[in-house]
């Protein structure tokens, strides 16, 4: 079930580290972390471009709540969502790069197809 992966800190880092993860995503359209992670963020990621494809203010709104920086939430809405208008999910692909050097953690980048 995505959204219940720890992640090693406590729920308020969690929350804030993925909402900054997904707002890098939106803005750049790829970033490299861990798999855990990218799966993470595919979830949130997904989610807020679906909010996107509505275009209400309810979902503005919403978006806004949770994207930490205006000018990719306005993005979302005139970009990319637009974009997804006829696909319904899997916006977001995740290629496994290997291990870290340093702990071996295996790697990903996940980026907007």
């Amino acid at each position: 079930m995505p959204g219940t992966r720890k992640l090693g800190r406590p729920s308020d880092h969690r929350k804030a580290m993925l909402r900054g993860m997904v707002t890098y995503l939106l803005e750049n359209g790829k970033i490299e972390t861990t798999v855990t992670r990218a799966k993470e963020v595919r979830a949130e990621a997904e989610k807020m471009i679906t909010l996107g494809k509505a275009n209400t203010l309810h979902t503005k709104r919403q978006v806004l709540s949770y994207v930490t920086k205006e000018d990719v939430a306005k993005k979302v809405f005139d970009e990319i969502a637009p974009k997804y208008a006829d696909k319904n999910g899997g916006y977001t692909r995740i290629y496994k790069i290997g291990p870290r050097r340093g702990d071996a953690a295996e790697m990903a980048i996940i980026e907007l197809v």
